[in-house]
């Protein structure tokens, strides 16, 4: 995406966007559009917003890995809608080799609260060198306290391309994911038509969300973890993310290429005791 319009927004360093916006506590909006929407919205954006550029580059190669327990904890608290829920993962950053590994916490009134810990990028999947870091995470936020027995094992790979946009006046972060893969073991859907757009403010809509409000789009729940599994899993719940699935995910088959077959979902939900 660094073709116009995205080439004509001014550009803006990293260090900026971090002391700018960093937001580790913040709200998210998410959004489903077509890639082909993209140019319009841009150009929506041009007067308002500057886009991260490291040495002319302004679209980058992520790649995350999910971390769960043999039961799936993190995805049912998602599933069921725990108030209090988490996620456990390696984010790499595939063109600079920098990788973190985070634990982000989803609160009430959808706040979401990231923690990031330095880590090595032949690490990444795996979380034994960073176990004590997500052990004293889960428990300083109160979550599920008898998780620190329960050995937590790579689950699902998502990779995608990212733009970052800052919209200064109102400190928030855009980011517009592409080319967005999920990877399950042997299974692979990869999804070349849309994009996910996702505001990243303190509380208060951005520019970006009345804009996408003005053209019909609303907010969606989406989650890269859980709702990559869900699509990818049809035997696991998924009514959180039901709608999204069918709406993008297995309503068009153009959109959505699955390398290998999956089964059709069962009638009955499977749960995790």
């Amino acid at each position: 995406m660094n073709a116009p319009p995205l080439a004509t927004l001014a550009p803006i360093a990293l260090a900026e966007v971090i002391d700018r916006a960093a937001l580790q506590c913040r709200v998210d909006r998410k959004y489903v559009i077509a890639v082909d929407e993209l140019p319009h919205l841009l150009d929506q954006l041009t007067p308002y917003a500057r886009v991260l550029d490291i040495d002319g580059a302004r679209s980058f190669r992520y790649e995350s890995v999910y971390f769960d327990t043999p039961c799936l904890a993190s995805y049912h608290c998602a599933a069921y809608r725990r108030r209090r829920r988490f996620k456990v993962r390696t984010r790499t950053y595939l063109d600079s080799a920098q990788c973190w590994l985070e634990v982000k916490i989803s609160g009430a009134r959808g706040r979401v609260t990231k923690h990031r810990l330095p880590y090595l990028a032949e690490d990444r999947r795996t979380v034994r060198s960073g176990r004590g870091f997500v052990n004293e995470v889960l428990d300083r936020e109160l979550i599920l306290s008898n998780l620190s027995g329960s050995p937590l094992e790579p689950v699902l790979v998502t990779s995608y391309r990212r733009s970052t946009l800052l919209l200064p006046a109102t400190a928030s972060r855009v980011t517009i994911d592409t080319g967005l893969t999920w990877q399950d073991g042997d299974q692979t859907l990869r999804l070349p038509g849309i994009a996910v757009v996702e505001t990243k403010t303190s509380s208060a809509p951005s520019l970006v969300d009345r804009a996408l409000w003005q053209r019909g789009t609303r907010p969606v729940r989406i989650s890269k973890y859980a709702t990559g599994l869900a699509a990818l899993r049809l035997d696991l719940p998924d009514v959180p993310w039901r709608r999204t699935l069918r709406r993008h995910f297995r309503a068009d088959p153009s959109s959505a290429l699955l390398e290998l077959p999956v089964p059709t979902r069962s009638e009955q939900e499977a749960s995790c005791a």
